[in-house]
């Protein structure tokens, strides 16, 4: 399961995304500035939908505990080229 709760900061937002199955929970903060949310999530106002799609991404490659507990959004992208296109192709 993903939960995803977002709070507006100064430019951007941060988001408590708690990731729980049936062998644990693990809890992460994810930052998020503005100007990434328009690139990756043309149209949204904000990014709950982003962060729980990119935990979705990041699940279906690696297990719930190699996920670092605290980055900015668009590292993803330095672990894992494709992740920004991945984005981009999703609806909103």
């Amino acid at each position: 399961m993903i939960d995803v709760q977002c709070r507006s900061v100064d430019e951007g937002w941060t988001c408590i995304v708690t990731l729980s199955d049936e062998r644990g929970r693990s809890d992460h903060q994810v930052r998020v500035a503005r100007r990434d949310l328009e690139r990756l999530a043309p149209g949204a106002t904000a990014p709950d939908d982003l962060v729980r799609r990119s935990f979705e991404f990041l699940l279906a490659r690696e297990p719930r505990q190699s996920i670092l507990s605290a980055f900015d959004l668009p590292l993803i992208g330095r672990y894992f080229p494709e992740y920004e296109a991945s984005m981009i192709g999703r609806d909103v």
